[in-house]
């Protein structure tokens, strides 16, 4: 056998082992690799998502008042926003249209039950932020629903479409686990979100708490 075949042996011999794929053994070790990553990194990616969820909702209920209010300006006609946490294991907010002779329900967005962000009392160590004529939202008066009612001409009024809603919609975790009514520690105070509605303008403010006070934010 010449220099040329022996070499031109080994030639294929590398080449079929380049094109045999992976051993058994190697296979179980990437998998095993990956589902110790994915077991350490699953209640990271929970908390996370914990530590976020008052701002994800503050955010998702304001984009829906703003999207009321814009309406109610470019259509001419009242817009009515409904925040019912009557049930607290289920809120929502909804928007409907008030053009016709009936109310036509264009939107309802389910929220986070109370266990993880609660929206009904303050609570318990936090300042309600105190820009001029706003006050808390009365949920505890009127069974757990708040209606804003966005007029063509800018400003909020209440459910009977007469008196100027101001108020401050606050929302924070618990830190009770499962949720507890009469608890009202929070978690972690700057996981607490605020939102503002002055009924005169229509002006929507959104707040963070730092750990200290409230911070305007959007």
């Amino acid at each position: 056998m010449s220099h040329s075949d022996i070499e031109s042996g080994r030639i294929d011999t590398t080449r079929r082992k380049r094109m045999s794929g992976f051993s058994m053994i190697e296979l179980i070790v990437v998998c095993v690799v990956l589902a110790i990553l994915t077991a350490i990194s699953i209640p990271y990616i929970y908390n996370f998502q914990k530590l976020y969820k008052t701002e994800d909702q503050a955010i998702k209920m304001m984009d829906l008042m703003r999207e009321a209010a814009q309406l109610a300006l470019t259509k001419r006609r009242t817009i009515t926003v409904v925040i019912n946490v009557s049930n607290p294991s289920a809120p929502v907010i909804s928007l409907t249209d008030n053009s016709g002779a009936t109310d036509v329900l264009a939107k309802t967005i389910p929220l986070e039950p109370f266990k993880e962000v609660r929206m009904d009392v303050a609570p318990l160590g936090i300042a309600v932020p105190t820009p001029p004529n706003y006050t808390l939202a009365p949920f505890a008066t009127n069974g757990g629903v708040w209606v804003l009612n966005f007029r063509s001409d800018g400003s909020v009024v209440n459910a009977a479409g007469i008196v100027p809603v101001s108020g401050t919609l606050l929302l924070w975790p618990p830190k009770v686990v499962p949720y507890s009514p009469s608890n009202l520690e929070p978690r972690s105070s700057p996981e607490v979100r605020a939102i503002t509605v002055f009924g005169g303008s229509g002006a929507i403010r959104y707040w963070k708490h730092n750990g200290t006070a409230f911070v305007a934010s959007q």
